[in-house]
């Protein structure tokens, strides 16, 4: 028989030393599956929303709870750690000759430091129950490479609620969290779930380039720019390549317009998350130019280097195309002979696009 009084002082000095591992947002969730949770999950990848993600289909009955792939888990802690950024995500738009990296994505991939921490907690967890008397927990850690819904784990939690544009927001960290999650068989009491505070809010859905929400709350991530220049694997579809602008990796627009961001402190952000200077404003000249051994240099230790080097340029040519800098057109050129057809293709769009502008 567990002591709940043990269990419940275990959980205060679990926050205590989450914060002190670098999370701003700590919650405990029941790891029973919520069937609605479940229901909205399938009726979204029933309507294709998924796009190509088959990942996400071939693992639906284990995605949609944490006892659907691991009975034995008890509780789920949920975590976020802060990325706010200090500059406006919006600023580089309509700049033609700069590329925009989607905030996230400009400092250090937040894979291995959140999952660093994640396990560095789990093993303070194991240790720290060890020591007052109880059984050795059993835990399992992740971040966002596993089905895992870590959003509605979070709402559960009480760390934040889904907003309409389907990420989580927090009302003292704004849109602008990495989440992580630890399974674990320790009974946890289940913190209250957070509310949603969207009100009659509709800026995320304004705001979409692309209009990727056929409704509040869903999103088609085959219309989505950050599907679209990460997951997205063939040519861009034309109907949304003007759209993109010089956007080349991600999109934050849907997040940057979040009201609830006014509260977001960027003394929060985690400092492996502070912007490389190279990548708050790249010339579009010089991305280009890249070859493979030049793009994996450049976005070393960066979660931009898991496209590769040919996604990445053909993101480069459809914002070469939208640029209205004929300058770029020599080095378009050059790649219209590219060795990828997808790059290629992408390069004779952008050079019509730019003798077209003259």
């Amino acid at each position: 028989m567990v002591n709940a009084a043990v269990v419940n002082g275990l959980k205060h000095d679990l926050v205590a030393e989450a914060t002190r591992l670098g999370f701003v947002s700590v919650g405990v969730a029941s790891a029973e599956t919520d069937p609605v949770q479940a229901k909205r999950l399938h009726e979204w990848l029933d309507a294709g929303h998924h796009g190509t993600m088959e990942w996400m289909q071939d693992r639906a009955d284990v995605r949609q709870g944490p006892q659907s792939m691991w009975p034995e888990a008890q509780s789920v802690i949920a975590l976020g750690m802060s990325y706010a950024p200090e500059a406006d995500p919006l600023a580089l738009e309509g700049i033609g000759d700069k590329a925009r990296i989607s905030v996230y994505a400009q400092g250090r991939d937040y894979h291995d430091t959140v999952k660093k921490a994640l396990k560095a907690l789990a093993r303070w967890l194991v240790a720290e129950a060890k020591k007052r008397g109880m059984d050795e927990p059993q835990l399992k850690v992740f971040v966002d490479t596993a089905p895992v819904m870590e959003k509605p784990l979070g709402q559960a939690a009480g760390i934040g609620w889904q907003g309409k544009h389907s990420n989580l927001v927090s009302r003292e960290h704004g849109s602008w969290l990495f989440l992580g999650a630890i399974y674990t068989t320790v009974p946890f009491r289940p913190d209250d779930a957070e509310e949603d505070f969207c009100g009659s809010c509709t800026a995320c859905q304004t705001a979409c380039p692309t209009d990727a929400f056929p409704q509040p709350y869903v999103v088609d991530a085959r219309r989505c720019i950050s599907y679209l220049t990460i997951e997205h694997k063939g040519p861009i579809p034309e109907e949304f390549r003007e759209a993109m602008g010089n956007r080349i990796y991600g999109c934050d627009d849907c997040l940057a317009v979040c009201p609830w961001n006014k509260f977001a402190e960027t003394a929060a952000r985690h400092k492996a998350f502070a912007p490389r200077e190279e990548l708050i404003a790249p010339r579009l000249a010089d991305l280009l130019a890249l070859d493979d051994a030049a793009f994996r240099t450049l976005f070393s230790g960066s979660p931009v280097k898991r496209i590769g080097r040919n996604r990445f340029v053909r993101n480069c040519l459809i914002a070469a195309g939208n640029s209205g800098e004929s300058a770029l057109a020599p080095q378009v050129e050059l790649l219209s002979g590219d060795a990828d057809p997808v790059v290629a293709e992408a390069a004779n769009w952008a050079l019509n696009r730019l003798r077209s502008a003259t």
